[in-house]
């Protein structure tokens, strides 16, 4: 308690803390000694005291009015005064910051908020509908061991974007009434914060204002405070123009707190440089209709959201119903699916997603355009019987391969086809071939594996390694192994990062990327026996980024000068190592620059011979302007659906290589000042064929 020595009229001295004065301080006495003081709390009344002096003051109950007498210096008496710890809030990972009327506060929270459970809509500015400590970890303002944030609520959105940061995935958001952001838990200079918190709840804010009222307000004075704003509608007004109608002004002790204004301190700008605006209520009653403060502020409904286009992506998930898995595991099985969904912002601008369960026969349980949210999905996920029966797995892919990804059941041709295969245990039958025909087909296949077979079990499994035959690449991205099913919910977080990771789906395909390539070589007197192996270099550097076999990528290679070689056919080689082998016994011819004759060469020798169902990719690479006319065999080996890289170097006609190139140009067309710089342009036309190739519809 902080004392002074108060001398009453005609009573005995008495001691009275901060709680004790109502906050006005008022001079009755005519003496000339007396001046007024005016302040609106304790701590400013001390602070107005610089100097002995006598004042009189009324007491919040008007009970008395009190003499102060020898008022000690303003330093002397802060020294005296103990300030009231602050005490930090704590909440739960499900609070959502909607529920919070205060503005601005500081909370602590506590570890594993980095669970799929507790939803976040929005990126660096969130919805309040999100978990208050779910987007602290989102921003990386805090890990998933918990702590102290910083909160402030600023205006509704007319959209939010979802992400995927720091292990949580939030989701997007059409709009929403409010907003918060989130910072570090570090108290700013001159700022009070609540030491507890205000939750929203079914009384009104005139009943909450009664129960908490609290004299904080600016030492500006009450004609310079803001005026809240309740949620009554003036009859005969729009309920736009219920929020402008003036109110009287409240008295020095009105509650700013449960109205969820907070006065700016002493000196502070209202609105900081690059920081949003404080969120004042009026923005609610802004909203699409006049809503009730205290309905807006119960309402639970699921958010609308058209999904995320950062994961884009067309998904389907193998899960095994065979007779081995049991009841108990293939409610696992099933509630790892529903976390799956949980995480994904499904939506038609976003990832879509199917199941398909497998036993002696696959059958699919719902397809790509069934359901457009995850709420949806998830109940559907609950609906799942197990079938029973063997583990076909191979069976299931190519069905899924043969069915599930065609245009009528929602598959949208511009986003990676994604194909999760669970298994327990061991596949019983075969599936390396299935998962490369899927692959052909474009389809991204992903194993889990749970609970693999044990040194004495090995002997049953028909395909050993069969997660390494079946995915695209043995690096460890595309397949999963977990050592039994109560672990598997651990892996939710890392598949759906690579699930989501489409670029880096695009370019998987090098192995998916079922294509015959071209290379037509210019072998000209002025490109010179050193570059010419730079050249060399080049072409094998693009070749080992595939997956080289008879039902994968092909690779042919042709020589150019006034004439032209046949190097090696499509058919030749049907290893990496003997196409690369090829390639080094390439010699170097010299001659002319005839670049047109070259094209519709390759058409001839090389692209007559293509397989039907390979797509044909011809990468030129030229030096300078050729001697004859390109146009005509450009348009033919367009015509034809020869997809065109032009590669020039040094002397190369930029004009030239765009018009050999397919459109749009920027695309197809590199162009590099000296041969030593050819390997800079590798990623780039890598990533072009792949992203080109997800963009085909493969129905």
């Amino acid at each position: 308690m902080i004392a002074l020595e108060l001398q009453t009229l005609g009573l005995i001295s008495k001691s009275l803390d901060a709680n004790g004065l109502s906050g006005q301080i008022t001079n009755y006495s005519h003496a000339s000694a007396f001046r007024p003081v005016f302040c609106f709390d304790f701590e400013d009344m001390v602070c107005q005291l610089s100097r002995p002096q006598r004042v009189l003051v009324r007491t919040g109950d008007n009970s008395g009015v009190l003499l102060v007498t020898g008022i000690q210096s303003n330093q002397e008496l802060m020294k005296k005064m103990k300030r009231p710890k602050f005490t930090v809030p704590q909440i739960s990972c499900d609070v959502r910051a909607g529920k919070i009327t205060n503005v601005e506060f500081i909370v602590k929270c506590p570890p594993g908020c980095q669970d799929p459970r507790y939803h976040v809509y929005g990126t660096d500015v969130y919805a309040s509908y999100s978990s208050v400590c779910g987007a602290a970890v989102h921003s990386g303002v805090l890990d998933n061991s918990g702590g102290k944030i910083l909160v402030r609520k600023v205006a509704g959105q007319s959209g939010y974007k979802g992400s995927y940061s720091n292990g949580v995935r939030s989701l997007s958001l059409p709009r929403w009434r409010e907003s918060f952001v989130v910072s570090e838990g570090k108290p700013q200079k001159g700022v009070t914060y609540p030491s507890s918190l205000t939750y929203s709840s079914s009384k009104s804010p005139a009943a909450k204002a009664g129960e908490t009222a609290r004299a904080d307000q600016s030492p500006s004075g009450p004609e310079t405070a803001a005026q809240p704003v309740t949620a009554t509608q003036v009859p005969g007004t729009t309920a736009v123009e219920a929020t402008r109608t003036t109110l009287p002004k409240p008295s020095p002790s009105a509650d700013f707190t449960a109205s969820g204004l907070r006065p700016q301190p002493a000196g502070q700008r209202s609105k900081d440089l690059g920081e949003p605006a404080l969120w004042k209520p009026e923005s609610v009653l802004l909203d699409a209709g006049f809503v009730p403060k205290e309905e807006l502020s119960t309402q639970s409904l699921e958010p609308a959201s058209q999904g995320d286009p950062s994961c884009k992506v067309d998904l389907s998930f193998l899960i095994d119903g065979s007779s081995s898995i049991g009841k108990r595991r293939f409610r696992i099985q099933k509630q790892f699916l529903t976390d799956i969904a949980q995480i994904l912002d499904i939506g038609p601008a976003g990832p879509l997603m199917g199941v398909v369960q497998y036993g002696d026969n696959p059958a699919t349980q719902f397809n790509l355009k069934t359901h457009m949210n995850s709420q949806d999905v998830k109940a559907a996920i609950e609906k799942i019987s197990q079938r029973g029966g063997l583990s076909n797995a191979g069976r299931a892919i190519s069905f899924v391969t043969k069915n599930f990804f065609s245009k009528f059941n929602g598959n949208r041709g511009g986003a990676p086809n994604v194909a999760v295969v669970m298994v327990d245990g061991w596949p019983t039958d075969k599936v390396e071939e299935a998962s490369r025909f899927a692959r052909e087909s474009g389809i991204n296949i992903f194993f889990i594996t749970i609970e693999g077979a044990s040194e004495n079990e090995k002997q049953y499994v028909l395909e050993p390694n069969f997660a390494n035959k079946a995915v695209c690449r043995t690096n460890g991205f595309y397949s999963l192994t977990v050592q039994n099913w109560f672990s598997l919910h651990k892996t939710v977080q890392p598949l759906v990062k690579r699930v989501c990771d489409t670029d880096r789906l695009a370019c998987s395909k090098t192995c998916l990327n079922s294509a015959d390539i071209g290379f037509v070589i210019d072998g000209s007197s002025s490109v010179g026996t050193s570059n010419f192996r730079t050249v060399l270099q080049f072409v094998a550097n693009l070749s080992r980024e595939f997956e080289i076999s008879d039902t994968d990528t092909r690779i042919g290679a042709m020589q150019y000068t006034y004439e032209q070689r046949l190097e090696f056919g499509f058919d030749e080689y049907s290893t990496k190592s003997d196409v690369l082998n090829a390639i080094k016994r390439v010699g170097y011819w010299s001659g002319g620059t005839s670049t047109g004759a070259a094209i519709n060469y390759a058409l001839e020798q090389l692209f007559k011979k293509s397989k039907p169902n390979k797509r044909k990719l011809m990468i030129l690479i030229t030096d300078g302007r050729s001697y004859d006319d390109i146009r005509i065999p450009a348009m033919l080996a367009h015509h034809k659906g020869v997809i065109t890289y032009a590669i020039g170097v040094a002397w190369a006609a930029q004009d030239e290589l765009d018009i050999i190139a397919t459109h749009p140009a920027k695309d197809h067309a590199f162009f590099v000042d000296e041969f030593d710089n050819l390997y800079k342009v590798v990623p780039k036309v890598i990533q072009n064929i792949c992203t080109e190739f997800n963009s085909q519809p493969r129905n």
